[in-house]
């Protein structure tokens, strides 16, 4: 927690709002950090796609397993999902960025995700804010 509020002092609300959903977009998808794949073959904090993963990176799939790595291609795809809901004309709060890592951008901006996309959006959208309102209340 002392890490989030440095961060928050030295970058702002914004940075605090990505770090949020990303924590809880993580403890959604892998809160204990199993190293097996998912049923899709899935891995890593945030249970990466081999296709999501090759978007950012040209590192091998395997270092989704590392957490560092992990993270810093987690922010890379929250910021590229953050432009494509904006280039839409929508806000980047953290219930539609969790809508299109869990439903796909395209059917996040279209409105046609699956009812359990808009389940787990609203899941992390509830941790992120309860995440912030602690970090919020330690600080003060």
């Amino acid at each position: 927690m002392l890490v989030f509020a440095c961060v928050v002092g030295l970058t702002g609300l914004r940075a605090a709002d990505r770090w949020a959903t990303l924590e809880a977009i993580h403890q959604l998808e892998n809160p204990r950090n199993v190293s097996r794949p998912g049923p899709h073959g899935e891995l890593g904090a945030y249970q990466f796609r081999s296709a999501t993963w090759r978007m950012h990176t040209s590192l091998p799939f395997h270092h989704a397993l590392d957490r560092q790595v992990a993270d810093a291609i987690a922010v890379k795809h929250y910021e590229w999902l953050k432009r494509g809901i904006e280039a839409a004309g929508m806000a980047a709060t953290p219930y539609m960025i969790a809508l299109a890592w869990n439903g796909g951008l395209s059917g996040a901006v279209s409105g046609r995700a699956p009812a359990a996309a808009h389940d787990y959006a609203a899941r992390a959208a509830n941790l992120a804010g309860a995440l912030n309102a602690n970090v919020v209340a330690q600080a003060q």
